[in-house]
């Protein structure tokens, strides 16, 4: 039987964040050449101009995959707020083209986005969501969530992958602690980022020592004023955003990830860390009660726990052996269950099943 061909609606592989990390694993993998998978671009870092030029062109590049490349299904990569406006016009035309939708829902935010909007809001998201025939759910809590708009049914979870780096867990076995608690993501709100400061100050009076590394793009001055604040400053450094090289140093430097969000989906940056074979502290939200453990590959938290996030800190950083072996437990999850070939797999599946 031949091999369906897909053409996928994504973001520029550099831009930053979840979705693209996500996508770039698929870039160059057998899934692409098995379904012929086509990328239109719809969206790109940058100002209103650059962002608004490269929504058109991509709804013109669409036009003309529908009409020259023929796909046989339509696999859209969406979030919340802008993002959702922004596929408006890509599920509409290939509705009309009658081409089977595929709407990856990577959202996190789902009380802002859906259940205190407007019920004109609502009425268009139900709209929009239900001419797709599938949508994929990044963890069972968010397919919860997502019954509220489309039937159980037309709901799959396929979740989140990393890539497994087991070089950086034997050079963990035996490399120095060097108190170091690696953040990565936009430094903002939801990512629990305000929380961060009151952390550090906590942490210090344990480990005068410890340092933590931001890494990411957002609200950077209002953070760096905050920790000026509290006189944090040698504790505390900020790269910016880290890709490639940098971030696979980081990734294999660190002692703890860090991630003390207040609305998730499924994390790459934590499975990034955990391929690493990094112990994690994060909070009880979306799908990280999935892959971080209290008291076996970390710990979570609610929302905004300082004293909570900072003991357990405290105690990775303190005690080599739990370090050790936290960080094993991280990589042993994400081989046994969230590996990027079964992720393929699962989507290779679901383009054959999709009609």
């Amino acid at each position: 039987m031949r091999e369906k061909k897909v053409c996928m609606v994504v973001q520029a592989p550099t831009v930053k964040g979840g979705i693209a990390a996500v996508v770039n694993g698929y870039r160059g993998s057998w899934l692409e050449k098995q379904s012929n998978i086509i990328y239109v671009e719809s969206y790109k870092d940058g100002g209103k101009v650059k962002k608004l030029l490269k929504a058109i062109r991509g709804y013109f590049h669409f036009l003309k995959v529908l009409i020259v490349s023929r796909p046989d299904l339509v696999h859209i990569h969406s979030s919340f707020g802008p993002s959702f406006y922004r596929k408006i016009p890509f599920i509409y035309i290939a509705r009309i083209a009658r081409k089977p939708i595929i709407n990856h829902c990577h959202g996190a935010d789902f009380e802002e986005f859906y259940l205190k909007a407007s019920q004109k809001k609502k009425a268009l998201i139900k709209n929009v969501y239900n001419k797709c025939n599938i949508t994929i759910a990044l963890s069972n809590e968010w397919k919860e969530k997502l019954k509220d708009i489309v039937p159980d049914e037309k709901i799959v979870v396929i979740e989140n992958y990393s890539i497994i780096n087991k070089c950086a867990m034997k050079e963990r076995m035996s490399k120095k602690n060097k108190k170091q608690v690696l953040f990565l993501g936009e430094i903002g709100y939801r990512k629990g980022c305000y929380d961060i400061p009151a952390v550090i100050e906590k942490v210090k009076e344990s480990v005068a020592d410890v340092q933590f590394v931001l890494g990411g793009s957002g609200d950077i001055d209002k953070i760096k004023a905050l920790i000026k604040e509290r006189k944090l400053e040698e504790n505390v450094v900020f790269p910016g955003w880290v890709r490639g090289e940098d971030k696979d140093k980081l990734l294999r430097e660190s002692d703890i990830f860090f991630l003390p969000s207040y609305n998730e989906g499924m994390p790459m940056s934590i499975l990034d860390a955990m391929g690493y074979g990094l112990p994690v502290v994060s909070s009880n939200v979306g799908g990280i009660p999935k892959i971080v453990y209290n008291n076996k590959n970390g710990s979570i938290h609610e929302p905004g726990d300082i004293n909570g996030f900072a003991s357990s800190i405290i105690n990775l950083l303190t005690n080599k052996s739990k370090r050790v072996e936290s960080g094993k437990a991280s990589l042993e999850i994400v081989q046994g269950s969230y590996s990027l070939e079964k992720h393929l797999t699962s989507l290779s599946k679901l383009y054959e099943g999709t009609k």
